[in-house]
């Protein structure tokens, strides 16, 4: 094992540790909460340790900046730190930790030999990725790109009624940043998925996003005695809830096998009694596809559903916030630039579809962009059981230097 890739090893383990759950692989930091703001200090730390100079947006995106060319645009690579309520160590932390070890090579060699250098670079990682605290996901990266308004998601709220502003100021991680002059950009990312490690793959090449369309849903019913009311007489907003989780499962049978997939991932009960029906549900629905086709036809029957139940079970359902985009691909310059680099490297390589979606689905529709994946191992993601091998994430390391080096010297740049 060479120097470099013991100091990643360190450092990985070193931030697996904020957060942890006692016993397992897996973290808990979430968007803006203490174990989120300890790791974003620490990362600060390093960053600093290493000659980068650390700010923060007003949206609470955290960049490390390297000048090597004065003036010069910046070859952007990161990711995400927050994470999902107990979940693996890898979906995000990895992609920032992979960047900051891919600057600090590429810098050294560009020090070396400043000759080829046209850009200069920044870690970055991204706020709010994964939406399990404040809704929506991709917070951070959509305001950078101009695709959320910044007051909006300042105001937004978590289950407590902490907004966003408040959450960041208590860190004092909102800051003044504004303006970066991106030339390109490049994300690292397990892979969340276990077509790769079937395949025997080490470096996914991304060459386009699933479609997807997510709903929040408010169904309204009225409160009532659980024993004595009518069965007549209710207006259940439960049951009109659970109409909606089933429908959406029973959906993905209407197709073929693998071209839909459906979840029902948060409900909230209000009142949430024992001996009450409840009167109002807030619901997180969200439809899935590579197919424009299977997805449309996916959202029309589901919405067929919601009258259905709005009749028959006597209930309001209201759309209270929907996300929706199409399956968009990636720039194909970035894909054969990155494969470039793994067939010099000699990893094996292939193109893959993202499931899920990343901060690079933000940045690659403002910057020429490379998305890249390693393994995941049984494709348990959102787990703490998630799980990477240790050659995987050196690999990847080694495969992200190369890329961001290239895009250092100018590659993609018109």
């Amino acid at each position: 094992m060479t120097q470099q890739d013991a100091a990643f090893l360190e450092d990985w383990e070193i931030h697996s540790g904020f957060g942890a759950v006692p016993g397992t692989l897996g973290v808990d930091r979430q968007a803006a909460t203490a174990a989120d703001g300890a790791q974003r200090r620490w990362f600060a730390a390093l960053l600093e340790s290493r000659g980068f100079t650390v700010h923060r947006d007003a949206i609470g995106n955290q960049f490390g900046l390297l000048e090597l060319v004065p003036g010069a645009p910046y070859v952007v690579t990161g990711s995400h730190m927050d994470s999902q309520p107990t979940a693996g160590r890898f979906d995000g932390a990895y992609g920032v930790m992979a960047a900051a070890h891919a600057c600090i090579r590429v810098a050294e060699a560009l020090r070396a030999d400043p000759a080829p250098a046209r850009c200069n670079l920044a870690v970055v990682n991204w706020f709010n990725e994964e939406g399990s605290r404040f809704k929506p996901s991709m917070m951070g990266s959509s305001v950078f790109t101009g695709k959320l308004d910044l007051e909006t998601a300042l105001a937004t709220t978590d289950p407590h009624g902490v907004t966003v502003r408040e959450a960041l100021d208590g860190l004092g991680e909102r800051g003044e940043l504004t303006g970066l002059d991106v030339a390109s950009y490049a994300e690292i990312h397990v892979q969340q998925g276990r077509s790769m490690e079937e395949d025997g793959v080490t470096i996914g090449l991304v060459n386009a996003t699933w479609a997807a369309h997510k709903f929040e849903f408010r169904i309204t019913g009225e409160q009532a005695h659980s024993g004595s009311t009518l069965m007549a007489d209710r207006r259940d907003a439960l049951l009109g809830a659970a109409r909606l989780v089933v429908a959406a499962r029973e959906l993905v049978d209407a197709f073929e096998p693998g071209a839909l997939h459906t979840a029902c991932g948060e409900l909230n009960v209000y009142p949430n009694s024992p001996v009450v029906v409840a009167s109002e549900v807030q619901l997180l629905l969200d439809l899935r596809s590579p197919s424009a086709e299977v997805l449309g036809a996916a959202h029309a029957a589901l919405m067929q559903v919601v009258e259905r139940v709005r009749r028959e079970d006597r209930v309001e359902i209201e759309i209270v916030a929907e996300y929706s985009w199409g399956q968009n691909p990636y720039p194909e310059d970035g894909v054969a630039l990155a494969r470039e680099v793994a067939e010099e490297l000699g990893l094996t390589h292939d193109r893959v579809l993202t499931v899920a979606g990343h901060d690079s689905t933000n940045m690659k529709d403002t910057a020429p962009t490379v998305m890249l994946f390693v393994p995941s191992v049984d494709g348990v993601s959102h787990n703490l059981k998630e799980y990477t091998r240790d050659e995987d994430l050196l690999d990847g390391v080694r495969q992200l230097t190369g890329v961001v080096r290239r895009l250092a010297e100018g590659a993609l740049v018109a």
